[in-house]
């Protein structure tokens, strides 16, 4: 698992990765163990909170609104949640912010890219995998809440 600095609280903000754990990318294709199924019941909790934060809301709103709504959701789940986590970049063995973060961390399991636009496009399947490369998780979840039905939203990222 890898090492955060802490923040308060169940749903601290603004934590961020060590550069020691980041990923090393040159493996990325090699042959990696199955999902965790905790990891795996970690996702089915996340996916239904997504469920009950479109059903109350619907489509339409921003996306920092079914932010802190999904968050409300998961922790009372009893999850324990990471928001806007920073996420430095390791490029020539200098490690660089460059002001990535990722919307969610959930268990420091699964990585959670919110959005709210008319379509997921292949470059926003492209931002979760690059940063699950980057910070060594192995399970994302892409969530569009402008979505007519919320499962034509959600898509599932393994790397």
């Amino acid at each position: 698992m890898k090492t955060w600095r802490s923040g308060a609280g169940p749903c601290s903000r603004g934590s961020a990765i060590s550069p020691e754990n980041a990923v090393d990318r040159k493996d990325t294709k090699a042959p990696r163990e199955p999902i965790p199924t905790e990891t795996d019941e970690v996702a089915s909790k996340i996916v239904d909170a997504a469920f009950a934060v479109h059903k109350a809301l619907g489509p339409g709103l921003l996306e920092s609104v079914y932010e802190v709504c999904l968050l409300h959701e998961l922790n009372k789940r009893g999850l324990k949640v990471e928001r806007q986590v920073l996420l430095p970049v390791v490029y020539d063995n200098l490690r660089l912010d460059a002001g990535l973060r990722l919307d969610l961390v959930v268990e420091k399991r699964v990585v959670v890219e919110l959005k709210a636009v008319e379509v997921l496009l292949p470059v926003h399947t492209a931002q979760l995998l690059t940063y699950l490369k980057l910070s060594g998780y192995r399970l994302g979840l892409l969530v569009n809440f402008n979505s007519a039905l919320i499962k034509q939203g959600i898509k599932r990222i393994v790397l």
